[in-house]
């Protein structure tokens, strides 16, 4: 399929490029969304949209043909396609993410993954529930995996097993031909439908040395892939920026839900009333104010954590541990901020807002499923950075 792409020299897309492809989607990904639902996966032209758009290219550094761009473009761009549709604006997040986890890695592991085309389609898994067992030339890889998110979409699939060893067992990432894989279908989910987070299954599947990655590697401050590019987002830490580009769906959503409220007061007639407007109610001008103000505190929260990583980041710093802590909370507080905004809303707008065609309890479903992503565990991620804050050592499970 060909590829039009906008602005930039050499047809690279820039951040305001970027921007304003993704404004141009929330109409469509607003029609879709229903669609997305009911498929359970992205529809056939939201993903073709996006690889016309040359955005699953956006993180690839510029030395292997990409756009070279980083966590505020990809941020800002998962926070708008949200006002469109929450479960593909996070799917559309993580097929373009992972190709910034093959810019992580070492050449032939990058040459393996990006060697027939300059992006790859590839879902991955953090959590290792397979094992590996070393043959000749590389693993033979174990397992099954949850929450596969954009695999009915994948060329490719990356996920983490332990390799069991005299020193303990060492978790290492495994990326592998989809076709190498069983999809199993499990995603019957009240909320993020659209993600089509399957599990996948693989059983003692030869992975190639070159083709895994440990899993100290991807996520320590220096990857191998920062010796090989210029581009400052390679060395990037791992885990703030996952948390906060996740959370930006649930930002984006609940924009989208307080401005649809907002519309929603201007033409609402109360029930068992004489023809009162809702908008002239005391009580739900106090609600909208509430509403705003909660949404704007999740934004702040969010855009102050980006900038604190961009910034040490780009200026060739790296976190402290406390650092991390403090940006995976407020990555969580963003998301449980948006959550208790959207909840405002829905007190105020009656029974009809839970139709199944309004897209406001669309976004109730979707906030609450994304909550349950373990980085969001409001009470795990707080206890996490206050004992951080004290001064006490993580444990080596905590994601950081």
């Amino acid at each position: 399929m060909s590829v039009t792409r906008k602005g930039g020299s050499a047809g690279r897309l820039s951040h305001d490029d970027v921007v304003a492809w993704a404004t141009s989607m929330v109409e469509r990904l607003s029609e879709r969304a229903a669609e997305a639902e009911e498929l359970r996966e992205l529809p056939r032209a939201t993903m073709d949209d996006a690889v016309a758009s040359g955005v699953f290219e956006m993180l690839v550094p510029s030395e292997r043909g990409g756009h070279g761009l980083g966590l505020r473009s990809l941020g800002e761009m998962t926070r708008i396609l949200a006002h469109g549709c929450v479960s593909s604006a996070w799917t559309l997040l993580f097929l373009v993410l992972h190709n910034w986890f093959v810019a992580r890695g070492p050449q032939e592991f990058q040459a393996a993954v990006w060697g027939s085309r300059p992006y790859v389609l590839m879902p991955g898994t953090l959590t290792p529930t397979g094992t590996a067992a070393p043959v000749d030339g590389g693993y033979e890889l174990t397992g099954r995996w949850q929450w596969a998110t954009g695999v009915q979409h994948a060329d490719w699939v990356m996920l983490n097993g332990l390799i069991r060893g005299d020193k303990g067992p060492e978790a290492r990432f495994f990326v592998l031909p989809i076709a190498n894989v069983e999809v199993v279908d499990v995603w019957h989910t009240s909320g993020m439908r659209g993600t089509g987070s399957n599990d996948v299954v693989a059983d003692q599947v030869f992975v190639p040395a070159h083709q895994t990655l440990a899993a100290l590697e991807l996520a320590g401050n220096f990857p191998p892939g920062a010796e090989l590019s210029a581009d400052p987002f390679v060395r990037y830490p791992m885990v703030p920026v996952l948390t906060l580009v996740a959370a930006a769906a649930a930002l984006g959503g609940a924009e989208a839900a307080v401005g649809l409220f907002r519309e929603r007061l201007t033409s609402r007639v109360l029930a068992y009333s004489m023809g009162d407007r809702q908008a002239e109610q005391p009580a739900a001008q106090v609600r909208l104010s509430q509403a705003l103000s909660t949404v704007r505190a999740a934004r702040l929260v969010w855009d102050g954590a980006v900038s604190q990583v961009c910034d040490v980041y780009d200026g060739g710093g790296v976190f402290e541990t406390v650092d991390r802590g403090r940006v995976r909370l407020a990555a969580a507080q963003t998301v449980r901020l948006s959550i208790e905004a959207v909840g405002t809303v829905l007190e105020g707008s009656g029974a009809s807002v839970h139709l199944s065609d309004s897209p406001l309890q669309r976004i109730s479903r979707d906030l609450l499923t994304l909550r349950g992503h373990m980085v969001f565990d409001w009470d795990r991620t707080a206890e996490l950075a206050g004992k951080l804050e004290l001064g006490l050592d993580p444990a080596p499970t905590d994601l950081l």
